[in-house]
């Protein structure tokens, strides 16, 4: 059974995250991490990291979703676990996204939609 409140939807995208936070003023710089979000939804993003991050930390995005859709956010680490290769998988949560913004994630899952349409009638 499905847990997940927002449909998933595939993406590539890669951020470079310098720093990472905490509550209380816990902060690690020179992070220096490259993440690859291989998915997306209105709650939050699913990626890929070769260096380990902890689990209850944040760090600030920003996320493009092509066609000049975009935003910045905040996103807390909320699960993580090893693959292959020395690489760790990571779920993460959007914190404090406006609803306006989190709308621009379905606006991306229309274009993908509409692009699948069009490539099954080519």
């Amino acid at each position: 059974m499905e847990r997940r409140r927002y449909k998933r939807l595939p993406i590539d995208i890669r951020l470079e995250v310098d720093e990472i936070f905490k509550q209380g003023n816990v902060v690690i710089k020179d992070v220096n991490a490259s993440l690859y979000v291989f998915d997306i939804s209105r709650n939050g993003i699913g990626f890929i990291c070769e260096t380990e991050l902890p689990v209850g930390y944040y760090f600030r995005a920003y996320i493009n979703l092509g066609e000049g859709d975009f935003f910045h956010v905040v996103i807390r680490i909320i699960r993580a676990n090893t693959s292959e290769f020395h690489r760790y998988i990571y779920g993460a949560e959007f914190v404090g996204l406006a609803s306006f913004l989190a709308d621009k994630v379905d606006t991306y899952e229309k274009k993908l939609e509409l692009r699948s349409k069009m490539n099954k009638l080519s």
